[in-house]
């Protein structure tokens, strides 16, 4: 291995964990840096006796995507490694392509890394990636979560996703691949100047002159990130003390939510919506502040598929009825994203939200001292117009609704959010 060729050895190997796991997974699309960062892991592996799986995507979006899939499955094949191509077929023409492929893009190689016990995954973003990721959201005048940028590690559905190269740029990483003779494929997206990503790498070129570089702005993301994990622990803290879960619901204390700093309170409130309604992409700071606002004044709010519900020196966050009445489900499977009902077996049974006909059912719902709708978005069991059973409402009847073993406890899903 070429000098080059250890030093960058050494940096990605200081940014993986320290237990590898025994098989890990290589995401390579043929660009210059997942093929660097094949050669490099190839390396590491036979060191320390990893086993490694490749994995290709094809977001079936160009033509050329089938022989770029096949080139890196020759390049698989000569090192002696197992490859495997991924397609994606969900583009509809609408939404942000970009973003739409991402998500795609993680949704298949968790789903293929779980099927081949692969515990992580590498991925070959770098230190320009990271700098145009702030860039962009800089532009959307993001606060320090977004301008710590992407993580260096990441629990995605229980995989780990890996970024060991985000302190090395393209260049370092192409001028290896030229010393060592091998080849990569160039993506003509990556000149397209459709994509905000693209003109972010042409602006961050002309901000060389006053200094700023990938590398600079990849270490503003990693001093950024360190703040981000200590807000995050004093958000973890501050929720044991002014936040408490009732069933799939939180409770908030809104005197004491009242005296925490702003950016503690706009945390505990987005990690709230979260953990309820799902872990997407955050409310709007638009909808964010209004909520805020509502739970200071003690008035009804609707956020992020969220109900915020005021009672007495309370104030309710649930789900919100009009986002999951339309959604039937099947008992034994994830509703709404995390709820499992399980009980007697019934042929024509289905999940529904309890609603406010199955509400009048349980005339006891009142001893349980919560709003009334905060109870109607709950999970219920039904056969045909007939309530069978109410678990969140004390009318259980032999039925039991567990939240998936995937969802985090609440207050440690405030870390992650």
């Amino acid at each position: 291995m070429t000098t080059q060729g250890t030093l960058l050895k050494s940096e990605l190997r200081a940014r993986l964990p320290e237990n590898l796991p025994r098989r890990l997974g290589v995401a390579v699309s043929g660009g210059g840096d997942s093929v660097a960062l094949l050669s490099l892991l190839k390396h590491i592996a036979q060191e320390e006796q990893v086993e490694l799986f490749v994995a290709t995507v094809n977001h079936n979006l160009r033509p050329e995507a089938v022989a770029e899939a096949d080139w890196v499955a020759q390049l698989a094949q000569g090192l002696g490694l197992p490859h495997e191509t991924l397609h994606w077929q969900g583009w509809d023409q609408t939404g942000n392509l970009q973003d739409r492929a991402r998500q795609a893009r993680y949704q298949l190689l968790s789903d293929w890394a779980r099927d081949k016990q692969i515990g992580a995954i590498a991925l070959g973003h770098t230190a320009d990636d990271q700098a145009e990721t702030v860039l962009m959201r800089l532009a959307r005048a993001a606060g320090v979560t977004g301008l710590s940028g992407m993580p260096a590690m990441r629990n995605y559905q229980g995989i780990m996703l890996l970024r060991p190269m985000l302190g090395v740029t393209r260049q370092q990483l192409r001028d290896y691949l030229a010393k060592i003779g091998a080849d990569w494929i160039e993506d003509p997206s990556n000149h397209d100047r459709r994509f905000d990503r693209i003109k972010a790498r042409d602006a961050l070129t002309g901000l060389s002159e006053i200094g700023i570089s990938a590398h600079s702005l990849s270490r503003v993301a990693e001093n950024l990130a360190q703040a981000r994990e200590a807000l995050e622990q004093i958000t973890q803290d501050s929720a044991r003390q002014v936040l408490s879960v009732d069933g799939g619901d939180i409770c908030v204390d809104r005197a004491q939510f009242s005296t925490l700093p702003a950016e503690i309170r706009r945390r505990l409130l987005t990690g709230c919506v979260r953990w309820i309604a799902g872990r997407g992409y955050p409310p709007r700071q638009a909808a964010t502040d209004r909520a805020l606002l509502a739970i200071d004044q003690g008035e009804a709010a609707t956020i992020g598929g969220c109900l915020l519900i005021p009672k007495a020196d309370k104030m309710w966050i649930c789900r919100e009825l009009n986002a999951v009445e339309s959604a039937p489900g099947a008992p034994g499977q994830i509703w709404d994203g995390r709820w499992i009902l399980s009980g007697p077996a019934i042929p024509d049974a289905q999940v529904h939200p309890l609603g406010a006909a199955g509400l009048k059912a349980v005339p006891d719902w009142r001893a349980l001292g919560k709003p009334r709708a905060a109870l109607l978005a709950s999970p219920s069991v039904w056969s045909g117009e007939v309530l069978v059973s109410a678990p969140m409402v004390g009318f259980s009847n032999g039925w039991l609704a567990e939240l998936t073993p995937e969802e985090p406890e609440f207050h440690s899903s405030v870390l992650s959010h």
